[in-house]
């Protein structure tokens, strides 16, 4: 066992001083970054070399997917004093070598712009043989919460049970809520109970203390945005005059209903009063042709009082015109005096042959006709 000993000595003191002077990685940065997207990072990779690295340096960044079983995505290549981005076309233009001169021993990349996509594992393997050295870190792109938005559920009166809201739409989890009163005494209800998780305070029982304004303060591990919301607390209506005002309105409302309907009914009911009226004057009025008759009858009378009152030598024509008077009267009355029809000839001719003498000596017998007054009576 003892000649043994030397030579297991030897062979470590070789492996250390092979180990200790080989490439080496000297960051001692986070591995593990969290960065809100639209910003900047910075990836460390420091190295130094030895004396027996002696081959041609490559630097190379890739981005190593989650499932072993895929082929990793170089991001960015260094060799032969030369830099090559154009890898990955999702980043393409914004991953760039921190250094002017990688070779100087700094292999930190910068990414601009971060998306939320660029989120991954990101090795760093730096070669120059026979040395080779590897580095990893995990980037998480986190998205910032938006502006929240603080509402109220509830009606703020005296003794309801109301709730204090506040939400924001983007932001990556987990996101966490908290409350703050900033007027007043600064403190919270009482009956306050807050759920970080969901960003509600509901509060039972509220009071007039209550009131004031509140913030709301939504926050994750790259950023914090918040709201403010006032809050009044006011006392309970006054339910029962509420009640009577009501029953009052309705009430006014029916009347007005009431005295519409009762001038309607009274408006329409002497419309047809005076429609009424109208229509027994019409029928008390005599109609047009009754004038006429009577005209008609006047004329006739006198007419025949006249023949009454004539000698005997106008019998003849008399008893020639009295066929004309026993006619029925027409429309020839109606017509003015100018426009009368006139005896025809033969009968006016043939009363002038038999005047009063002729008649005597022709042995007729004079006749006296009564006398009529105008109304048509006989005197």
């Amino acid at each position: 066992m003892e000649p043994r000993t030397p030579g297991i000595c030897c062979l470590l003191l070789g492996l250390l001083a092979g180990w200790s002077s080989g490439l080496e990685i000297v960051s001692s940065g986070a591995t593990n970054i969290d960065q809100a997207s639209g910003q900047s990072v910075k990836l460390d990779c420091q190295f130094t070399l030895a004396q027996e690295d002696s081959g041609p340096l490559d630097i190379e960044w890739s981005l190593l997917p989650p499932d072993n079983h895929k082929e990793d995505k170089v991001v960015i290549f260094y060799s032969g004093d030369r830099a090559y981005q154009d890898y990955h076309a999702p980043m393409a233009g914004r991953v760039h070598f921190h250094a002017a001169d990688p070779k100087n021993g700094d292999a930190s990349i910068n990414l601009i712009a971060l998306k939320s996509s660029d989120s991954g594992t990101y090795q760093c393997k730096v070669k120059k043989a026979p040395g080779i050295q590897t580095r990893k870190m995990v980037l998480n792109v986190m998205v910032r919460p938006s502006k929240p938005r603080c509402s109220t559920d509830g009606a703020t009166l005296e003794g309801n049970n109301i709730v204090l809201r506040c939400t924001s739409k983007e932001g990556t989890s987990p996101l966490k809520y908290s409350w703050e009163k900033t007027s007043d005494t600064r403190l919270l209800p009482g009956s306050a109970v807050l759920d970080a998780m969901g960003g509600t305070m509901s509060v039972k029982n509220v009071t007039a203390g209550a009131s004031g304004t509140y913030r709301c303060v939504a926050s994750n591990r790259v950023g914090t945005e918040d709201c403010i919301l006032h809050l009044k607390v006011t006392p309970p209506p006054n339910t029962a005059g509420i009640i009577a005002g009501s029953i009052i309105a309705v009430l006014l409302i029916l009347l007005l209903i009431a005295i519409v309907l009762f001038c309607c009914c009274r408006a329409r009911h002497r419309k047809k009063y005076e429609k009424e009226i109208c229509n027994e004057i019409r029928e008390d009025v005599p109609p047009p042709k009754s004038r006429v008759s009577t005209a008609r009858s006047f004329t006739v009378g006198s007419q025949r009082s006249s023949l009454g009152s004539m000698s005997p030598s106008n019998l003849h024509h008399d008893y020639a015109l009295k066929p004309q008077y026993d006619k029925i009267p027409s429309e020839e009355f109606d017509r003015p005096p100018s426009h009368a029809p006139l005896p025809p000839p033969s009968a006016t001719s043939t009363a002038v042959r038999m005047s009063g003498p002729n008649l005597s000596r022709m042995g007729a017998i004079p006749v006296m006709i009564p006398a009529q007054n105008r109304d048509g009576s006989i005197v």
